[in-house]
């Protein structure tokens, strides 16, 4: 096999992956696929967004290429760049060029993390072109049409520095996502944990307290993941109180105060 070149069939969801619908986005996505339209995925950390993007490759039965983006994430990191292998040059496929000649779903996971200069190779890709240009090679890479590009990002975490810029958000079709209403979010925690009912409750009702100190000490409230997190703890024998202290207190903040503050929340729950 040549250097860079991934087999789809290795990159199939090929289990279903649990996800369980808020409203109506797995029919906004699904429409928006069939008519090759881009798909923006908006809302806070945790909330399902990557699992939301597991269970829609699944369900359309398409290979899944996923790239956390970061700082530090440049263009040829996307795209792909020349590299020395057994003493020759060869041309390596990065993960959008990699999906797009796989016909995959592409997820840029937290867009706005990336520099500015490196989300306008989208750009091409997001609108009627469909269109990859890969200049170090000259070669246009052309979407067929089971290409899908999908990125996500956090509103909360918007900046004059870190957000999506119109000539970008306006080439998508946005899906805002949220935490799941409290019964929902209930059933979650305890199908992924299985800690039951009871337990699962109380980690939501938790969970919305400390989404009440957002904006005074808290950059986040709890997320849907955290929830899981404890609640595996907990099934694994350690007490809810530690459970809560490390897999959502200390994953929230650093501030002693707040800590002190969130510790007094769980005790009184558990």
């Amino acid at each position: 096999m040549e250097p860079g070149v991934v087999k789809a069939e290795a990159l199939l969801v090929t289990k279903e992956p649990y996800y369980e619908p808020q409203g109506d986005e797995i029919l906004l996505f699904e429409s928006a696929y069939r008519n090759q339209i881009p798909v923006l995925l908006k809302g806070p950390t945790g909330c399902g967004k990557t699992r939301f993007m597991e269970h829609m490759a699944w369900r359309l039965k398409r290979p899944l290429v996923t790239v956390s983006c970061h700082d530090d994430l440049t263009a040829s990191d996307l795209v792909g760049r020349y590299l020395i292998t057994a003493g020759d040059t060869a041309w390596v496929d990065g993960p959008l060029a990699r999906a797009v000649r796989i016909g995959g779903l592409c997820y840029l996971d937290e867009i706005v993390e990336a520099r500015k200069d490196t989300t306008v190779v989208i750009h091409p890709l997001a609108d009627d072109r469909r269109v990859l240009p890969i200049e170090k090679t000259g070669e246009v890479l052309y979407a067929p049409p089971e290409f899908a590009l999908a990125i996500s990002y956090n509103p909360g975490y918007q900046s004059v520095l870190k957000d999506l810029k119109q000539s970008t958000r306006q080439r998508f079709v946005a899906l805002e996502f949220d935490y799941p209403s409290a019964e929902l979010e209930k059933r979650i925690v305890d199908h992924e944990s299985g800690v039951g009912d009871d337990i699962a409750g109380k980690l939501v009702r938790f969970a919305a307290m400390t989404r009440n100190l957002k904006g005074s000490g808290l950059e986040e409230g709890a997320s849907t993941r955290l929830l899981v997190h404890a609640a595996k703890l907990m099934v694994s024998g350690i007490s809810p109180v530690a459970a809560c202290r490390g897999a959502i207190a200390q994953a929230l903040t650093d501030d002693p105060e707040m800590l002190a503050a969130i510790h007094e929340l769980s005790a009184s729950l558990f």
